[in-house]
């Protein structure tokens, strides 16, 4: 039976992928949370309200697919959140400020629960691959998102502006207005044009802008660093394997032989012993005699 090369065996472990995640998951993911992001920052207000919940019930949904987890306790948190994104949902629709404070911190809940999944599951890969990347980014756009619906909750929920100055007066504080306050926090752009007016505010946008240092200096950059194609993979696992280019060539490989004087071969006398040297053989005696 044959074996097959060092560079086909490398090729197909690099090549083999998991059955139980498919491939462009994070991608799609991604994708959705653009979407999201986009609908949130159009003039379509109350729709986003309305909808983003299920938005984001869907992206926890999608990281549940793919988390460490058993298939029960995955079955029993998509189950809660089901429940209570449908509660968050109905409250929203009330358009109370009560309501719409307790579907905003409702969606903080879900994004925190997404992004640590995301996170966990990022770390847990042996190979950093296309995938990994889009996670990485996947969970950063998830923070920036589930501090705006923290900063969403605290505003409705606390009452008064949630921005200091004259900013809210000349910008009616909505849901785009937050969520981009909350993106310039995460990334520390600083702009300036919005600030938190209370105390819980910059207290949860000092926590974020830290949170967002932490993030892209060490995870995002460490992914990036180690990211390798398949194909370099392949090539990096299959050189290591692979042997000298004479014997890949078919070609005779020089060799030193040793000379026989240098061999040392094991002595053929046997040892001589007193009882040896002391006989004497019997005709050369009886010679001696006669």
């Amino acid at each position: 039976m044959t074996q097959a090369s060092p560079a086909r065996r490398a090729a197909s472990s690099g090549d083999r992928t998991d059955p139980t995640e498919p491939a462009g998951r994070y991608g799609l993911l991604l994708l959705l949370l653009i979407s999201t992001y986009l609908l949130s920052a159009s003039g379509l207000s109350t729709l986003t309200a309305e909808v983003q919940t299920v938005l984001f019930l869907g992206v926890l949904l999608l990281a549940l697919r793919t988390a460490m987890v058993s298939r029960r306790t995955a079955r029993m948190a998509g189950a809660v959140a089901l429940v209570g994104s449908a509660a968050a949902t109905a409250a929203a629709l009330t358009h109370t400020e009560v309501g719409d404070g307790a579907a905003d911190l409702w969606k903080g809940l879900l994004l925190l629960v997404t992004a640590a999944l995301i996170v966990r599951r990022v770390l847990a890969k042996p190979t950093v691959t296309v995938q990994s990347i889009y996670g990485a980014i996947s969970a950063y756009m998830i923070i920036g998102l589930m501090f705006a619906a923290f900063y969403a909750a605290t505003w409705r929920l606390g009452g008064g502006s949630f921005f200091a100055g004259q900013q809210t007066a000349e910008h009616q504080t909505n849901t785009q207005t937050i969520q981009y306050f909350s993106f310039t926090t995460l990334t520390t752009l600083g702009y300036g044009d919005f600030t938190a007016a209370n105390d819980i505010g910059r207290a949860v946008a000092v926590m974020e802008a830290l949170l967002g240092q932490v993030f892209l200096a060490t995870l995002v950059a460490r992914l990036v660093a180690s990211f390798r194609a398949p194909a370099e993979r392949v090539r990096g696992a299959a050189s290591r394997r692979r042997p000298p280019n004479a014997v890949r060539r078919g070609q005779k490989v020089p060799y030193r032989r040793r000379s026989a004087g240098n061999l040392r071969r094991p002595s053929a006398r046997a040892p001589s012993t007193p009882s040896a040297r002391g006989s004497v053989d019997p005709g050369d005696s009886a010679h001696g005699r006669s």
